[in-house]
């Protein structure tokens, strides 16, 4: 059988969209850190890790005589900045890259399939048990950095990736890159919460990103405080990383729109308008309750006098059911479900940002 021409499937991808694409030998990866690193309780509140640990650490489970992982990539880095006191990570700012992604993916698995039809095939883009980050050092895309991030010589780590596995075997494997950070402390000293750890550990439990995007439940009070406008995730470690310091600006598919540049009030506030800007956007991870949510904090931690008048008003639409939770419907509903207690949720933070507005 021949082997499968890494030259022509990097061209492919190229075609679609994607500007990296590296290779690697399927096999299963050493589990030490992972293990470590859930039990230490690092990855608290995202439950899903643990259960499909063993699934990570070993993806040929995931496609029968899997041979090779095709590691894809792309930058999204846009130098605009969005507001000040109400940022939006660089990744969010514009289409969801899941959607884009997995367009992309169609196109190219197509081309594979034409000219390998017996060759088995499976996708993932950030959705599945795969760690893409480690997969693409063993491709050498780049190497895991002190933030946990894959930074890629020359692109730095304003980038997006995507897994392709593939049961035929490449005619070259990348060779993982064995250099890193060095003494560099960058990223560790300027967290503002202090989730990076030694040994390239992130504690979730104090990550900006965790709670603004995946928990459902209230924020700590000492991060609603350390926030720092981060309503949607947070870029500071990546800021602060010498090797992003002179990154290429990305693809235009992941140009920032409207919405990067609101400020808070319009996410406390959520109309019809601002809904329907939003669909479609990677900030539907947090549901339109969760964003509401992280407004309140922002407006608490600035205390605000102003501010008050809105908060009252968003707290009384929520006493008096005006806005229930999966009033809308199809992609709106969806942004407005949540966890049994979302309201609650919602709710325990307007009033902790009115008492802070008191102060």
């Amino acid at each position: 059988m021949a082997l499968l021409d890494t030259a022509w499937v990097r061209a492919c991808a190229q075609e679609v969209g994607f500007e990296l694409c590296g290779f690697a030998a399927a096999q299963p990866l050493e589990g030490a850190f992972l293990w470590q690193w859930l039990g230490e309780g690092l990855g608290e509140g995202m439950p899903w890790l643990e259960e499909t640990a063993a699934l990570r650490l070993d993806i040929g489970r995931l496609l029968p005589g899997l041979r090779t992982v095709v590691v894809l990539g792309c930058g999204y880095y846009h130098p605009t900045p969005s507001s000040p006191t109400c940022k939006v990570a660089r990744y969010a700012r514009s289409r969801d890259y899941h959607k884009t992604f997995r367009g992309w993916l169609k196109r190219l698995m197509g081309r594979l399939r034409e000219a390998h039809p017996g060759m088995a095939m499976r996708a993932f883009v950030d959705s599945g048990p795969v760690m893409e980050k480690v997969w693409a050092a063993k491709a050498g895309l780049g190497f895991v950095g002190k933030n946990g991030c894959l930074i890629c010589r020359g692109q730095g780590s304003w980038l997006l990736l995507a897994t392709l596995l593939l049961s035929e075997e490449a005619d070259a494997y990348g060779e993982e890159e064995k250099a890193g950070c060095g003494a560099c402390r960058a990223c560790i000293e300027a967290c503002p919460t202090g989730a990076i750890l030694e040994g390239k550990r992130v504690d979730a439990r104090r990550c900006l990103s965790f709670h603004s995007i995946e928990s459902r439940g209230p924020w700590p009070e000492v991060l609603r405080r350390q926030a720092g406008g981060w309503l949607f995730g947070c870029d500071v470690c990546q800021e602060v990383c010498p090797y992003n310091r002179k990154a290429p600006v990305g693809h235009e598919a992941f140009a920032p729109r409207a919405f990067a540049f609101w400020p808070v009030e319009r996410f406390l506030r959520l109309g019809g308008e601002e809904k329907a800007a939003l669909l479609g956007s990677p900030l539907m991870r947090s549901k339109f309750w969760g964003l509401r949510r992280n407004a309140a904090y922002i407006l608490g931690a600035s205390k605000a006098a102003s501010a008050r008048p809105l908060l009252l008003q968003r707290r009384g639409e929520l006493l008096k059911g005006a806005e229930g939770l999966g009033a809308a419907e199809g992609e709106e509903a969806a942004g407005e479900e949540g966890l049994e207690g979302a309201e609650g949720v919602e709710e325990e933070a307007l009033e902790w940002a009115l008492q802070e507005v008191e102060e």
